[in-house]
């Protein structure tokens, strides 16, 4: 039987919206994450960061620190005893950088390639699945996977959810203050099921 997921945006949902982080110190997590986290790990969802890293296309800064990035968000997520089951990333963009960075890709969401590599390394449901993340984007990435799209109201979330809702053709399932009440909120569904 297939797992079900919940595919976390990082900028804005997961930690700080500061535009780029291009230094170890401007990684912040936002409150009440890693207990979020801990619960999806205790329901047995699988936690999966899908996120577009175009800073890495851009030139403000490299793969490398991206990895690092990663590392202490993962630290960062086990002290609170929380874990991911992956980590996802589009390095690229269409228009800016240089190759092999700049490209049309099929990894740059709302594209599905890395939720596609995703549902065959964990073997994951999407329809059994959720998307949470800040910005209406994420919403049609949810659509175009089948899964359930959950709007934070974090990091770009608030100022999305005020001004451009009547702009998007997807509407979100649920909106929420923060990652802790998406995951409240799938927890409930999940007690429905």
């Amino acid at each position: 039987m297939a797992n079900q997921a919940v595919f976390l945006d990082r900028d804005g949902t997961l930690n700080e919206e500061v535009g780029y982080v291009n230094h170890l110190d401007r990684f912040v997590l936002l409150p009440r994450v890693g207990e979020a986290i801990r619960l999806l790990n205790e329901h047995g969802f699988k936690a999966v960061v899908i996120t577009n890293q175009s800073g890495v296309a851009r030139g403000y800064f490299s793969e490398s620190l991206l990895h690092l990035v990663h590392q202490r968000m993962e630290d960062l997520l086990r002290k609170e005893g929380a874990r991911l089951d992956g980590i996802y990333y589009c390095p690229h963009h269409p228009d800016a950088g240089a190759p092999p960075y700049r490209q049309k890709c099929r990894c740059r969401k709302p594209d599905t390639e890395l939720v596609e590599t995703a549902v065959k390394e964990l073997d994951v449901d999407c329809s059994k699945s959720y998307v949470i993340g800040d910005r209406g984007a994420e919403l049609e990435f949810a659509r175009r996977i089948g899964a359930k799209g959950i709007l934070v109201l974090t990091g770009y979330g608030k100022g999305e959810w005020e001004y451009y809702r009547g702009q998007w053709k997807v509407k979100p399932d649920h909106v929420a203050l923060d990652l802790y009440e998406a995951v409240q909120w799938i927890l409930e569904q999940k007690g429905k099921g």
